[in-house]
């Protein structure tokens, strides 16, 4: 009897907070996303039936404000393409690898890109020196020693200061359309992975990935030979996962890679069961003809297929041409070769890009 009595008393407790919830939202988070905003409270009410101590909640109360000011920050760039630029913040000035993190940076500002980095010295402050103040981000970590922002970026409000990693990197991938590599230390290699896995398991859309090298370099030759030798070697990854990114030691080649990846191909999102691929024209039919022959290993069933906007796309990018296909979820190593045969229709190649869509996180 008693503890059918608590149980009721529960509910009603459940009861009147959502109605609070619900009062609260009507009246102070009016707008198509009050659904979010009521979750978010529900969450926030439900920390505090849990118990959780100071220290968790000072945690995720610090993640959510940085989360928050990084996204405001961003915001007036959206559509934007961007690319995040990792290395070492030892590398000198005077270095190969800084010249040619310099060169990159102002080719792709010279394309209408922006520049994101993590605000520090090195390959971080080679970045924002090739695209200046007004093109670049900065995306600073707090750290004991070593880190310190960059007198390009520094003072600027496109800079923004993390107290924790796993913030900053969400922040590294979410607003980039391209990730670019320099040779660097454990960070560098942990932001690396990241983004390899990210795409690898489909956590983030995909995205063109390079590694640049120093003529007659060898540090991302190493790399490879170990990830050739241990993990396709032994079946921790598929051999087409080395698609998902590209090794040059021409800062041209890796600029090219990064435009030529969107010169058919804008965007992906999840429709139901279905991939879609926005771009940016139609593929003739023997292109399409192509795909469906080359690529059937990745579907679950039917075919890659022409299509407009889906109904559940609520309007995103509509003047953009579709394909439709039931992809399996797991080949990405194989979709990033699919997206490469889309941008390969034909060898017009355009520098301008389009505009950077929003990403709706998974």
């Amino acid at each position: 009897m008693n503890s059918a009595t608590d149980s009721q008393t529960d509910m009603q407790r459940r009861l009147a907070r959502q109605a609070d919830i619900d009062h609260f939202a009507q009246i102070h988070l009016p707008g198509p996303n009050q659904d979010l905003f009521k979750e978010m409270l529900v969450t926030l009410c439900r920390l505090a039936s849990d118990r959780a101590d100071r220290g968790e909640l000072k945690l995720l109360n610090k993640a959510l404000s940085e989360l928050r000011y990084a996204l405001k920050v961003f915001a007036p760039y959206r559509n934007i393409r961007k690319i995040s630029i990792f290395g070492s913040s030892r590398t000198p000035e005077d270095s190969a690898d800084y010249q040619a993190a310099v060169e990159l940076a102002r080719q792709m500002r010279n394309r209408n890109w922006m520049v994101i980095t993590g605000a520090g010295d090195g390959i971080m402050k080679a970045g924002h020196h090739g695209a200046g103040r007004k093109a670049s981000f900065g995306v600073a970590i707090r750290l004991p020693f070593e880190q310190k922002t960059n007198v390009v970026i520094a003072r600027d409000e496109k800079l923004v200061n993390f107290r924790y990693f796993f913030t900053r990197k969400l922040i590294f991938v979410k607003e980039a359309s391209a990730v670019a590599l320099f040779p660097g230390g454990f960070g560098t290699l942990d932001e690396g992975f990241e983004v390899l896995t990210l795409v690898q398991t489909g956590k983030a859309p995909m995205i063109p990935i390079v590694m640049i090298e120093r003529p007659a370099g060898t540090y991302w030759l190493h790399w490879q030979a170990y990830v050739a030798a241990e993990l396709v070697r032994n079946r921790m990854i598929d051999a087409d996962d080395m698609n998902l990114f590209t090794i040059t030691d021409s800062v041209d080649v890796a600029v090219r890679t990064v435009c030529d990846f969107y010169r058919v191909y804008h965007s992906m999102r999840y429709v139901g069961s279905d991939l879609v691929l926005r771009l940016e024209r139609p593929l003739d039919d023997q292109c399409l003809a192509r795909l469906n022959h080359e690529f059937a290993d990745i579907l679950v069933e039917g075919r890659i297929e022409q299509c407009g906007p889906l109904p559940a796309e609520r309007g995103e990018l509509p003047d953009k041409p579709r394909l439709r296909l039931s992809f399996n979820r797991r080949s990405f190593g194989r979709l990033r070769r699919l997206i490469d045969q889309i941008n390969a229709q034909d060898s017009t190649a355009t520098d301008a890009p389009t505009a950077a869509p929003r990403r709706a996180t998974k």
